[in-house]
């Protein structure tokens, strides 16, 4: 007879691009609740990415490496595939807003009108981060502003280097 497994292990998917406090903190939650939060960054993703996968994955794994309990892995393709590879069956994911609802709840039914053990977990985001989106970070660095309370020091540096921010004023971007 085999052992079944008993291992609690949540799948938190993401382009995290880049990934903010507000994804932390959810990380540090789930981790309290869980054996193990594996954060899938995806590979493909019809969003337009500012970080290249490796460097997401880099970013996220400096972000989130002291958290016990805590992986960081890219995946291809469907988080389905992801799932069953992992032998998961729970999806987390963070609700900022009513409005963050709708498309959550579409792609919590597809996947589990795609396998049947699926079950997605929402967890509100704590009341600092209701605000915060990675787009947001990303719009606010892309125009020059501090983006230090919304991300760690690693990533505000990332977004800096990425954005050419502090360059001559007079230089032709190209």
């Amino acid at each position: 007879m085999t052992k079944p497994n008993t291992e609690r292990r949540i799948i938190y998917p993401g382009t995290f691009d880049p990934i903010t406090n507000g994804h932390e903190d959810l990380v540090r939650r789930a981790a309290a609740l869980f054996d193990e939060v594996v954060v899938a960054i995806a590979a493909q993703t019809a969003k337009t990415t500012i970080f290249p996968l490796a460097e997401r994955v880099a970013l996220a794994e400096a972000t989130l490496g002291a958290i016990p309990g805590v992986r960081v892995r890219p995946f291809p393709g469907l988080l389905i595939h992801l799932l069953q590879e992992e032998r998961a069956h729970l999806i987390l994911r963070g609700l900022r807003a009513i409005s963050d609802f709708e498309h959550e709840f579409q792609l919590a039914s597809i996947n589990r009108r795609m396998d049947a053990r699926i079950e997605t977990l929402f967890l509100m985001t704590s009341d600092q981060h209701t605000f915060l989106s990675s787009s947001l970070v990303r719009e606010i660095s892309r125009l020059g502003g501090d983006v230090g309370a919304f991300v760690q020091p690693l990533v505000a540096a990332a977004l800096k280097r990425h954005f050419r921010i502090g360059m001559d004023p007079g230089a032709v971007e190209t």
